[in-house]
């Protein structure tokens, strides 16, 4: 495919940093004869697991552990894969590891083995990206839509795609050698049609993709409003523990609180703020600028309210200054104190939950509420751990089917040359999430993220 791996042997430790009962050195290239002999002395027969004595220069014993060995192609890499399996201290590790590097090996960059598997066609781009995705996963529901990813789910469904629209692309090109018949042709087999079907199929993949960047990288909520409406103790409410400090005092939080909580397998990265209002306090005035800081970086926002003042001139003036298409939930709290029963209402289309955060009496409604302000509220059986390229590359397809689709309007004759440009560059940036027009700056990029021995 794109071009061939590097000829060097690479070595690395593929476990994480300090002590546990298993450490493994990973080396990978096209001839790893001579650190077998170093290391094992002794022939391996490939995928068998050999229990081994790990020797130094001087035939001195390292450890002693198992040695795997993966014959090309047959590997992770797609080249001679060799797995020292030892125990698992950073000392004896590190010995394994540089009489690796004595004969012959070099150390491993980060990401370096996942993309030899990527240039040998191991796996592709989505999928590679997928092995890091499932690393980092801090939920059950991303650790599902990672490996979907991994086993190449969301790549089939983009290979569908892009099937589809090269049929719609050599009919076109075909249709341009006879000019005299194109109308005809186009309409005959309904291409704005087909378009239309491509159109739908593409918004559905870039809606489950979106929902899986949420379970990657979760939400940003951040709670606003006045000093002493609740926002502190809705927090620990929220996150189940006390979390932040909660007084009858007006100005107590100076500076944002973060805490983390999962809901429904939705990371909600929670954050609490100083409250809005005019003040003399210099202290309390940089609470008050990062507040609108953490505002600009949120993903939701919750404006917290009074109950027994749900009309206060101060929540009207904080409402007005916030970004219109910044997603929001008016929260009106301390119900208890004004005899009011938990609900949700809508006010101007904008949900309003009415609870205490100090009894918890609606704080369920609130978090359902969230995931729906979010778009997280529908099953994610079938989500792809998507990035932020794959949801630009998913965007930019579908700008361009759309595109297309306008040249062939039936109120005019179809534009087909305009149209197969735009086909092109929809199949050309589908192309681009599994790496078969990737530039090699944007996979240095990629592979540099990854961990050291992956």
């Amino acid at each position: 495919m794109s071009e061939p791996a590097n000829t060097d042997i690479i070595a690395a430790i593929a476990t994480p940093p300090g002590r546990g009962g298993i450490g493994v050195v990973r080396v990978s290239g096209p001839d790893l004869t001579r650190i077998v002999e170093g290391i094992v002395d002794r022939p391996l027969a490939p995928r068998v697991a050999t229990s081994a004595t790990f020797r130094g220069a001087q035939g001195e014993t390292l450890d002693q552990g198992i040695a795997l060995f993966f014959a090309s192609p047959a590997s992770y890499t797609g080249e001679n894969v060799l797995e020292l399996q030892g125990h698992g201290g950073p000392a004896v590790l590190a010995l394994v590891l540089n009489r690796c590097l004595d004969l012959g090996a070099r150390l491993a960059e980060p990401g370096e083995f996942t993309k030899r598997a990527f240039l040998n066609d191991k796996i592709d781009l989505a999928q590679a990206e997928a092995v890091a995705d499932l690393i980092s996963a801090t939920t059950a529901a991303a650790v599902r839509a990672a490996t979907r990813s991994l086993v190449g789910e969301f790549s089939r469904e983009v290979h569908t795609l892009l099937d589809r629209i090269v049929e719609l692309r050599v009919f076109i090109e075909a249709t341009l050698d006879f000019p005299e018949e194109d109308v005809a042709f186009v309409h005959a087999a309904d291409v704005a049609g087909k378009i239309e079907q491509l159109q739908k199929s593409l918004d559905g993949l870039l809606g489950r993709s979106r929902q899986g960047r949420m379970l990657l990288e979760g939400l940003q909520v951040v709670l606003i409003g006045q000093p002493n409406v609740g926002k502190s103790s809705l927090l620990n409410q929220l996150v189940g523990e006390d979390r932040a400090i909660v007084t009858p005092v007006a100005g107590t939080t100076r500076d944002a609180i973060r805490s983390s909580v999962e809901v429904e397998g939705i990371p909600l990265h929670v954050i609490d703020t100083a409250g809005l209002r005019e003040t003399a306090d210099t202290v309390e005035q940089a609470g008050i600028a990062r507040t609108w800081s953490e505002i600009g970086r949120a993903d939701l926002a919750l404006v917290i309210t009074d109950a027994r003042a749900p009309q206060h001139a101060g929540d009207t003036a904080i409402v007005a200054r916030l970004d219109p298409t910044l997603p929001r939930l008016v929260v009106r709290n301390k119900i208890d104190l004004a005899s009011l029963e938990a609900r949700r209402s809508n006010i101007d289309g904008v949900a309003e939950i009415w609870l205490s955060a100090k009894t918890g009496s609606g704080v369920e409604l609130l978090r359902r509420a969230i995931l729906e302000a979010a778009g997280a509220e529908e099953s994610t059986h079938d989500t792809f751990l998507a990035r932020e390229r794959h949801l630009r590359a998913l965007s930019s397809a579908r700008e361009f089917l759309a595109r297309a689709s306008t040249h062939l309007a039936p109120t005019s004759a179809p534009a087909l040359e305009l149209c197969a440009e735009d086909l092109r560059q929809a199949h050309d940036a589908l192309g681009e999430i599994t790496g078969a027009h990737t530039a090699d700056d944007l996979l240095g990029q990629i592979f540099s993220r990854f961990c050291i021995g992956k």
